[in-house]
């Protein structure tokens, strides 16, 4: 892993901190392919529970770099098919973002634009500092969008708002991100990180298997009928009853103690 994203790993919690702040955390082919790397490699990891991806100074992720495409240097040459397959290729990191099998948590301290904003959405759950700025971005540089935005603020906020942000790219601040339900919580800058790190390892002191179990009926929620849902209910639900950490979560309850639980 190169200096472009830095990872720690602590409590259960590992954070992904995107390190371009000059670039307030643009991203680059170098920070993708760590991203790309580092992603499956947490998904699989059993003492991380919970992934946490922010971005280092006062900048979640600008999104692409602007500069780049001014200078033509944002892709490398090649037809349409080549660079379309690359860009699908690199959104991947959405992609596992939202399908791993583990709580994922924004940590957003400023701006959150175009792809940076999507990455966002792609996550679980968002907190914000308070100076946290969030726009889709794309229209202003003649672009569509990428990296899942379309896909994830149309089920957060609804098809005409998210029409509306993609179509103006609206300057959100935190306060009107939370009444859309595009954040979770707002926090002081200066409380950010310890408020997101107490929610993270909360989360990843919990069961692991019934949470795995949670985001894939809550994934499914999203496009599938209810027929479908119920269906993968019943069968998580009574996986989960067949658990050591349901067991011990009984015990707990009967005992008037906080479970321990073991992820078995």
């Amino acid at each position: 892993m190169t200096n472009v994203l830095l990872e720690t790993v602590a409590d259960g919690v590992a954070i992904l901190t995107m390190n371009r702040p000059d670039r307030r955390n643009a991203l680059s082919g170098e920070m993708l392919d760590d991203l790309l790397e580092a992603l499956p490699r947490l998904a699989n990891d059993p003492h991380v529970g919970v992934v946490v991806l922010t971005g280092s100074g006062k900048a979640f992720c600008a999104g692409g770099d602007v500069k780049a495409m001014a200078e033509g240097k944002e892709f490398e040459e090649g037809t349409l098919e080549t660079k379309a397959h690359t860009l699908n290729a690199n959104m991947d990191v959405s992609r596992w973002l939202h399908n791993m099998p583990k709580p994922t948590i924004a940590m957003v301290p400023g701006a959150a634009a175009g792809a940076g904003l999507s990455m966002a959405l792609a996550c679980d759950l968002r907190i914000a500092g308070e100076s946290a700025k969030f726009t889709t971005a794309f229209g202003r540089v003649g672009y569509s969008g990428d990296f899942g935005g379309s896909y994830f603020l149309t089920r957060l906020v609804g098809t005409a708002k998210a029409r509306e942000l993609y179509f103006t790219s609206t300057l959100l601040n935190a306060a009107s991100a939370l009444e859309l339900g595009i954040v979770n919580r707002i926090t002081s800058d200066e409380d950010l990180k310890t408020v997101t790190h107490e929610l993270a390892k909360q989360i990843a002191n919990g069961p692991q298997i019934a949470l795995r179990y949670m985001k894939k009926n809550l994934n499914a929620a999203e496009t599938g009928t209810l027929a479908d849902v119920l269906d993968l209910e019943a069968w998580h639900h009574t996986r989960c009853g067949m658990t050591d950490d349901h067991k011990e979560a009984t015990r707990a309850f009967v005992e008037k103690r906080t479970p321990v639980f073991h992820g078995r």
